[in-house]
């Protein structure tokens, strides 16, 4: 960028370098305004006859320009592109959804020296209107060669943000017990209630059996026919691993135990299977509290249809000490 002082009568189409005031003090013009002719007209009744401003040079792409071609590569899914003041675009949600977020990619990104990109967390829960990135280019503007760069790796890689829908989501509730189904769903019916009712939902199917391989199997089984986007099985007891009741009881219906055990506190136990393409978790202890838990974390993915995978799992110990 070259900046210079000019005569305002000639600063048509050039870019402030810095924010213009009244003689009282109140903003007139920001710094990156680009100057019109109504603006020299304004500029011109406050009294002012120089202004300094700069211009792109060859090679040099505008940052409105620029964070504009980032936000239309960065991502994909429900979510729409406003341009902000100061060289930003904001990446706003347009339904309820979950966000996924490439964190190697964006860090790859976030390396180069002409834009800079943050994201909402992955897994996290968006809804309407609610920003879930900003992207800020440097001042004014940046290189053509470092911005092709940029969307050449994003085109090749593929999205560092995907707002995933969360439509017509449906959940599956099993309560369980050694002595009374119905024991647990007093106990934790209501704290299941508040927690789906965090992501806009309600419990779809409830069932509630004795806490035997048999009695689990065959009121999975009744569950998974009504293809919910998960099913939660909220028990009284902690497992031992997947070698416990419930964790047979998903074996033997053919489920497969993607992961037992997460680096989340509280939610150390949870166990995540899959039916085919329906997930399962068993998290005793998490359906005890309000308070946000492993399940919190989950939901969103799970509920937009999205398959965790064990390793993913895995990787939440980094922020995963939630209380």
């Amino acid at each position: 960028m070259k900046a210079q002082t000019v005569e305002v009568k000639a600063s048509n189409g050039r870019v402030l370098c810095c924010t213009v005031f009244r003689s009282g003090g109140k903003k007139l013009l920001a710094k990156g305004h680009t100057i019109s002719d109504e603006d020299i007209k304004v500029l011109e009744s406050e009294g002012m006859e120089t202004i300094w401003v700069t211009e792109l040079e060859e090679g040099e792409v505008g940052e409105d320009d620029a964070v504009c071609a980032v936000a239309s590569e960065m991502g994909c899914g429900s979510f729409e592109i406003r341009l902000a003041a100061g060289g930003r675009a904001n990446l706003l949600a347009t339904e309820k959804c979950c966000v996924l977020v490439d964190d190697d990619l964006l860090k790859q990104i976030n390396c180069t020296a002409s834009v800079a990109i943050a994201t909402a967390p992955n897994f996290s829960f968006a809804t309407p209107g609610q920003r879930i990135s900003t992207i800020k280019s440097a001042p004014f503007a940046v290189s053509q060669a470092q911005l092709e760069a940029v969307t050449g790796i994003l085109k090749e890689r593929g999205p560092i943000l995907q707002a995933r829908p969360m439509r017509n989501a449906t959940v599956g509730v099993l309560y369980t017990d050694p002595l009374s189904g119905e024991r647990a769903r007093l106990l934790f019916e209501n704290i299941m209630r508040q927690r789906l009712e965090r992501f806009g939902i309600a419990a779809n199917y409830a069932l509630a059996c004795t806490e035997d391989e048999t009695s689990v199997a065959r009121s999975l089984q009744h569950l998974l026919r009504s293809k919910p986007s998960v099913i939660l099985v909220a028990s009284t007891t902690a497992p031992a691993g997947p070698e416990d009741v419930v964790g047979q009881a998903m074996c033997k219906i053919g489920g497969h135990v993607e992961r037992f055990l997460a680096p989340v506190e509280p939610g150390n136990l949870l166990l995540l299977a899959y039916k085919d393409a329906i997930p399962m978790i068993s998290a005793p202890g998490c359906f005890r509290s309000a308070k946000t838990n492993v399940v919190d974390l989950l939901l969103p993915p799970l509920l937009a249809r999205y398959r965790v995978s064990g390793w993913e799992v895995g990787g939440l110990g980094h922020g995963g000490l939630l209380g």
